[in-house]
């Protein structure tokens, strides 16, 4: 069954929507000039996390996008624990603190990529730090296009990888993982349109649940990924979203949708 999964994205503290594409490292001097926010809320993490608690929308995740965010994602969890997920700078030496912080799931990503290719230790680690319990891990596969494939990105998705999406490496890393979430880096708060040949392509290959991320514009989008995904993939909606600032959706639309499905 398909829903409308949100999201909590913090940058520097504040809950934001960024187009991803354009975030850099923290040293990297384009980071002040090339940085796209789409929103910067005048709410604490906290709300978001207590609107979320009050409809019953769980699997939200929490996303720390680079340093200074560890406050308001614990305050987040605090607010809704044992309900959200909570990613960014997640390795095998904090993954048990942010599950008794209140955190559901980890989500690892970049970690499980060092130089840019994958390592099953790296994995096998953080499994190993959370007592092998798979339920509490989720693994970020977003990526970029290149060469019309689609590849792991990491470093807030400016390191392209050499692990690229298919059935092959999707059916390797099932067994180590609840479920994946992947963002579309590409299309990632453009409010342009969903990346729907990838979309396609992980209901096929994927087994566990899946939730995408990434050009969500209007409620058609979840009717799109519901049909696209054959009911298996999960949409997330950020930019877009009246919460954030957006236009083309509605929060109560969404939960309306829910409620339908």
């Amino acid at each position: 069954m398909a829903k409308f999964r949100p999201c909590i994205d913090l940058h520097a503290g504040h809950v934001k929507q960024i187009v991803g594409g354009t975030l850099s490292s923290p040293s990297s001097s384009t980071l002040n000039t090339q940085l796209k926010t789409n929103f910067t809320s005048e709410h604490p993490s906290s709300y978001y996390a207590t609107l979320y608690k009050e409809h019953n929308l769980t699997g939200a995740h929490v996303i720390m996008l680079g340093p200074g965010n560890e406050d308001a994602a614990r305050a987040a969890l605090e607010a809704w624990p044992g309900k959200m997920q909570v990613g960014g700078g997640i390795t095998e030496k904090n993954a048990k603190g942010w599950i008794e912080a209140g955190a559901e799931k980890v989500i690892i990503t970049s970690y499980l990529f060092p130089s840019g290719t994958f390592s099953l230790p790296r994995l096998e680690a953080v499994l190993a730090a959370l007592d092998n319990d798979t339920s509490r891990l989720v693994i970020d596969l977003s990526c970029r296009r290149k060469d019309d494939k689609w590849f792991v990105a990491t470093d807030k998705w400016q390191t392209i990888t050499d692990f690229e999406l298919t059935q092959d490496s999707i059916s390797l890393l099932e067994p180590h993982t609840s479920e994946f979430l992947i963002h579309a880096a590409d299309v990632e708060g453009l409010c342009q349109g969903i990346d729907e040949k990838l979309v396609s392509a992980l209901a096929e290959w994927c087994s566990i649940p899946v939730t995408y991320a990434g050009g969500g514009r209007s409620i058609a989008d979840l009717e799109l990924v519901k049909t696209l995904g054959r009911g298996k993939v999960d949409l997330t909606i950020g930019s877009a979203l009246d919460i954030f600032g957006g236009t083309g959706v509605k929060f109560d639309e969404c939960v309306e949708w829910n409620a339908k499905q």
